[in-house]
This record gives structure tokens, sequence and C-alpha cells, in this order.
């Protein structure tokens, strides 16, 4: 992939410098030749082909957060086995799906 970015940007600095030498040409005119010939198109080649890296390292880092994630939620879930079962200790809602029913006084 390098080589492909290199050797083309090699081919348009060559034909800056033939610009820049030129007897009509200018130094103006060779930059934006190395530009919109060279750096521009190869930009985004290189972008377009380094998608398949950036998407597995997007997915290694996924990975490894999901693991790190499981082996947290591991840990945890034995802290709370490892607690006593008091009931709403954590002053959490019961879970229940319908609430207790308080009598009128």
């Amino acid at each position: 992939m390098y080589l492909v970015l290199i050797a083309w940007i090699y081919v348009a600095f060559m034909m800056a410098i033939a610009e820049a030498t030129s007897p009509v040409g200018s130094l103006l005119g060779a930059a934006i030749t190395f530009l919109l010939y060279g750096v521009l198109p190869m930009s985004v080649v290189g972008y377009i082909m380094g998608s398949p890296a950036r998407r597995r390292a997007l997915k290694a880092k996924e990975a490894e957060e999901r693991e790190a994630n499981s082996t947290a939620n591991d840990r945890q879930d034995a802290d709370e086995k490892a607690q006593s079962v008091a009931p709403n200790t954590h002053r959490e809602a019961s879970g229940h799906p319908i609430a207790s029913v308080r009598k009128e006084p």
C-alpha cells in the first residue's frame, strides 16, 4: 500500500519540478500541481486503503472492553453473593412489578 503512495507522490513531485523549471511555468503552478495531483488524491486513496486496518483496530478495542466489562461484572457478582442477603440494604427497588398496598390509618 505504501509503495503505491510513495511512487505517486514521487511522480507528482517530478511533475511539479518540471513545471517549476519550465520557461512558461511558475512556482505557484508547481505547488498547485503537487497538491492537486499528488497530495490530495493520495490522501484520499490512503484513507480508503487504510479503512480495513482501522476497522480491525476498532473491533479489537471493543473486544478488549467487552472482556474487561465481563471480568468486572463477574467480580461484582461474586462480591454481591458474598454480602448478606438482607432485604433492601442498598435502598433499591424491590423488583416486584406490583407495588405493596398500604393500609389506611
